[in-house]
């Protein structure tokens, strides 16, 4: 039986409390009106005029362009405004998302060995049995945030806002999908479908430990099959429901897999880590480098899939450049370029030139760089999805990001690791156990 430590737990509550105590800041420190803005635009103005005094325009052209530049700046001062309040509730979104997409990740990993027997996998199952463990709490905090949007506490989707759909005859259009009531109520069968099918996986897996025969494990094989049908059409709503619908006048028919694929390369990832540490402490000494070396070639031949996704999307949009989508494209490369293609070297390049060599996927601390790396990556993926929609270009990772991200991963340390210590870490009733015990490639 695992033990949680008391040093991880204390870890765990450091991050819950930093993590709380920087997203209070976040939230406190926001402009308080327009005039806040203003101040702050024409000190940011001006710094940018000391920097660029030699080009000075002519006064002629001052004079011309004066007018116009008093109503632009009135204007951007009232965008910047929203889009300043928006950011510490855009951090902590951006947060909530990843954590519970790591969770959603593990839980359709762990359906898919149960549905296809897969042998090598048995003696990780209590891994990704403790990560799931996060699923109903991340559930809970996503709804609640999303509860808090709907009541107008943020401004993040903007289609729940009833003076800017009068006004947009594309959103009105969509509105008998796109309205509170009926966007609650997807995300309450989403959540309680995953949910639901992780409880009753975790009680027959631990009721075939002590079982005589092989029915807990037909049903879950047969429930798994059937779970995985309902996760493949629920994960793609749920990527136009919680991330698509920031953007409610733009749609990829190709985005609820590019969704899955950086929430199932980042859910392996967590995998690997989860059970690296493990078995540093000693525990998991049924798991062995073939193991981890099978971990390592799906984080990377699911880096390669994130890759054709991400290509495919953006290649056929924009060389297509039909305004309607093309949109999406143009804020991110304008305003988010770094992070935007930045990710392509977290995500694709850096895994793709280290975890090629099969030597490198057998080794611990190689694996540990490389998942953390593209942890990082991904998080700035859900990042550039969420923010350009939310926070335009108001954007920069500061303390109310870096504290979302940490009062996140301090709960799910806790959730996941206190999930661990309930039961052992073998699955030791599964017909499989010994082709898992002995398993070399």
């Amino acid at each position: 039986m695992y033990t949680f430590s008391s040093k991880l737990k204390t870890f765990s509550y450091a991050l819950m409390i930093v993590g709380l105590i920087g997203v209070a800041y976040g939230f406190l420190s926001t402009p308080n009106s327009v005039e806040d803005v203003k101040v702050l635009l024409e000190e940011s103005h001006a710094s940018h005029d000391e920097a660029a005094v030699s080009h000075e325009p002519e006064a002629h052209v001052v004079a011309e362009e004066s007018n116009t530049t008093a109503h632009s700046d009135d204007t951007h001062a009232e965008h910047a405004f929203h889009y300043l309040k928006n950011k510490p509730w855009s951090a902590l979104y951006v947060a909530l998302f990843f954590f519970f997409m790591l969770s959603l990740g593990a839980l359709a990993f762990y359906a898919i060995q149960h549905a296809a027997q897969a042998g090598w996998s048995v003696v990780l199952f209590r891994v990704m049995e403790g990560i799931t463990a996060y699923l109903p709490v991340g559930a809970i905090l996503l709804f609640v945030f999303f509860v808090l949007s709907s009541l107008h506490f943020n401004h993040l989707f903007i289609w729940m806002d009833a003076d800017v759909v009068a006004h947009d005859e594309l959103i009105q259009n969509k509105a008998g999908y796109l309205n509170v009531p009926f966007f609650l109520i997807r995300a309450a069968i989403y959540m309680a479908g995953w949910i639901a099918y992780r409880q009753y996986a975790r009680k027959l897996t631990l009721a075939q430990d002590n079982a005589t025969d092989l029915s807990n494990y037909t049903k879950l094989f047969k429930s798994s099959a059937a779970f995985l049908v309902f996760f493949l059409v629920s994960e793609s709503m749920m990527s136009w429901d919680w991330i698509m619908s920031l953007d409610p006048h733009w749609f990829s028919t190709l985005f609820g897999w590019y969704v899955f694929a950086s929430m199932i390369v980042s859910a392996i990832t967590t995998i690997a880590l989860v059970s690296i540490y493990l078995k540093g402490k000693g525990y998991l000494e049924f798991v062995n480098n073939s193991h981890m070396h099978d971990l390592a070639k799906f984080m990377f031949g699911f880096s390669i899939f994130w890759t054709y996704l991400w290509f495919s999307q953006f290649m056929l949009i924009w060389y297509a450049d039909i305004p309607e989508e093309v949109t999406y494209f143009v804020s991110r490369f304008n305003e988010y370029k770094i992070p935007f293609l930045g990710m392509l070297v977290l995500n694709f390049v850096f895994p793709l030139l280290v975890l090629m060599n099969s030597d490198f996927k057998r080794v611990n601390w190689f694996i540990v760089c490389t998942g953390l790396v593209i942890l990082f990556g991904h998080y700035i993926d859900i990042f550039v999805m969420i923010m350009p929609a939310t926070v335009g270009d108001q954007w920069f990772i500061g303390i109310p990001e870096i504290s979302s991200v940490l009062l996140i991963a301090g709960i799910f340390i806790y959730v996941v690791f206190t999930a661990l210590s309930k039961a052992p870490l073998l699955a030791k009733g599964n017909p499989f156990i010994k082709e898992s015990e002995h398993f070399h490639y």
